[in-house]
């Protein structure tokens, strides 16, 4: 008769502060989850959850002594986890004490897109000045999945040592185009479609012929260093933007990716002819 009186006398202050209990409660671990993300407590976290799991197990077949034994684990498993990750929670409390446990989100999404364009720009310029030909396609809304199966798929971290290497000539993977999705490099030595527009440049070779392409048949950014000349070039949308200086590639690169599409400088927009707006 208790229990149906709890649940009956509920009153709209009650049910206000128990939605916000849970609410709490459910930001509290989405923070923790937060803070442990790529860092080694996370397979802790899963060594504790079959533990846990098994435990449970132990209680519904009766094994007493494997019960035991697990119940002992968890009972001592929590001092163990304090004396382990002492560095994290230190940096965690830290972090509360700063006021910077809030911004930790934000913070990380600036910091992983500058790190993301600094690679890019660094694997550009470094492929530029050598004229090592390149052709990278990030992807955005449209998926590039058809394009990606063939290739060799990569699955890595994108950095600048790895882009550049990918397009060494004469290694295995240096022909074909890598595929970007999100924060990862998904393949490289990819084929993509060419661009069948008879208005392209006669100057322009397959690797800006492939870059348009994608990009008329999908909202794909795609990133072209020259073989000839090592010009730097960036296709969206149909549209090719040659002849970039390395400061308006990562400009453009930034907002084409991550930002609002602005109005472009008509000084880096060409037509596929080869001439200038304006």
């Amino acid at each position: 008769m208790n229990i149906i009186e709890q649940f009956t006398d509920f009153t709209p202050v009650n049910i206000i502060f128990s939605l916000l209990d849970v609410i709490l409660v459910w930001y509290v671990i989405y923070k923790i989850l937060t803070l442990i993300k790529g860092t080694k407590a996370v397979q802790l976290l899963k060594g504790l959850f079959v533990i846990i799991i098994a435990r449970i197990a132990t209680e519904i077949f009766g094994l007493d002594t494997l019960g035991w034994m697990l119940q002992e684990v968890i009972d001592w498993g929590f001092l163990a986890i304090i004396i382990i990750f002492t560095p994290e929670i230190r940096r965690a409390l830290e972090q509360i004490g700063r006021g910077r446990l809030f911004q930790r989100p934000v913070n990380q999404l600036e910091d992983e897109q500058a790190r993301l364009i600094e690679a890019m720009k660094k694997a550009v310029s470094y492929m530029a000045k050598r004229r090592i030909g390149a052709l990278i396609s990030i992807e955005k809304e449209t998926g590039l999945n058809e394009y990606i199966e063939t290739g060799i798929r990569l699955d890595a971290h994108i950095t600048s040592e790895l882009i550049i290497n990918t397009f060494i000539p004469n290694t295995p993977l240096h022909d074909g185009a890598v595929i970007v999705q999100k924060d990862r490099i998904a393949a490289a030595a990819c084929y993509l479609p060419l661009s069948e527009s008879t208005l392209i440049s006669k100057e322009l070779g397959t690797r800006h012929r492939a870059a348009l392409g994608l990009s008329e048949v999908t909202d794909a950014i795609v990133v072209v260093v020259s073989e000839e000349t090592g010009a730097v070039s960036i296709a969206v949308n149909g549209n090719l933007h040659r002849n970039l200086t390395l400061e308006n590639f990562e400009s453009l690169l930034r907002t084409l990716w991550f930002g609002p599409e602005m109005e472009l400088d008509a000084s880096s927009k060409w037509t596929w002819r080869g001439k200038k707006h304006g």
